[in-house]
């Protein structure tokens, strides 16, 4: 019998072994978490943003269905970046046949490669003014924002939405905001805006660096809000960990539970569900390929918490999985 939906029919009908049977399973455990109550931390990594991931996700945000993000600064960056000038990305067909010369032309012309897509830099530059003057602002006022509040501080001013070349509803940023989930960019050094305030402070643009929180100071905004929400659903799973990709992102957010437990000595509960997307293979020290099970050593998950490790594209996988909960 049908369930309305096409793409979680045509999941059941044909994902029965290896990652495909994974990516049903990482599912409907996510489903089962959110109907008993539990929340989801969602953690983006590689080029999400430019892969267009917000469509899907700023609905997920919407549906009550994400309740936390931990993102690179980069793809907090372009999620912007591609509402504001979507219009101007170059599609690259043969990406894997550029040569030296080839990438120095696109140099040339102010087209920034992110695989198979290209970023005009002209939408950076815009963005570099209006951050400068968000900065600005905030640091005379004595105050200090996360780089995540720093955009949405430029995202409500109403000179802005003429700009948009993407629906403001395909924007996870903005659906974010709207939804007072709260977003967290470890590393946000490592990303063009990151680099934009650096030199902002060197050229004198403004007096120190203050005006953005450091890591260290939202991995305590991280930690007392799982703390807050494990007091507030105290009969519910703990929150869950929806991971996409390796690096910071996810590195940063999971360790907020075993800084609890063990710099603090909090009784505090583990992770309640597990899931990563990666195509990174189990190594000798690879991380963002080291199996679910290796985080129970570190204070991360429990032997009984639902862990799911897919090993695929997470530009397929992740709409996928996106779209079964959405009921598409």
């Amino acid at each position: 019998m049908s369930s309305q939906s096409p793409v979680r029919d045509f999941m059941q009908a044909h994902f029965h072994h290896f990652n495909s049977r994974e990516v049903i399973g990482a599912a409907r455990a996510w489903e089962a978490h959110l109907a008993q109550g539990g929340k989801m931390m969602v953690t983006l990594a590689g080029a999400m943003s430019t892969a267009r991931l917000g469509k899907l996700l700023a609905r997920l945000i919407r549906a009550g269905k994400v309740h936390a993000i931990s993102c690179t600064g980069a793809n907090l960056e372009e999620d912007v970046f591609a509402l504001l000038e979507w219009g101007g990305y170059e599609p690259i067909a043969n990406w894997r046949a550029l040569s030296a010369a080839d990438e120095q032309a696109l140099l040339d012309r102010g087209m920034n490669r992110v695989t198979d897509t290209c970023i005009p830099e002209t939408v950076m530059r815009h963005i570099e003014k209006r951050l400068i003057t968000q900065w600005q602002a905030t640091s005379a006022a004595g105050e200090r924002k996360s780089p995540a509040e720093h955009l949405w501080a430029v995202l409500d001013d109403p000179s802005l939405a003429q700009h948009y070349q993407l629906p403001a509803e395909e924007s996870w940023l903005l659906a974010a905001k709207a939804a007072g989930v709260p977003v967290y960019t470890p590393g946000w050094e490592d990303s063009t805006t990151g680099n934009m305030f650096a030199a902002a402070v060197w050229r004198g643009d403004l007096p120190d660096h203050d005006c953005v929180i450091s890591g260290t100071a939202q991995m305590q905004r991280l930690m007392h809000w799982y703390v807050d929400e494990a007091k507030a659903n105290p009969d519910a799973p703990s929150v869950g960990f929806f991971q996409i990709g390796g690096g910071i992102a996810g590195d940063f957010a999971i360790c907020a539970v075993p800084a609890l437990i063990q710099a603090l000595q909090m009784d505090i509960p583990l992770w309640g569900y597990f899931c990563q997307i990666s195509d990174a293979v189990t190594s000798y020290g690879g991380y963002s390929g080291a199996v679910p099970n290796e985080k129970i050593t570190w204070g991360k998950l429990a032997v009984e918490t639902p862990k799911y490790m897919i090993q695929s594209d997470a530009t397929i996988v992740a709409p996928l999985i996106f779209a079964w909960l959405l009921g598409d």
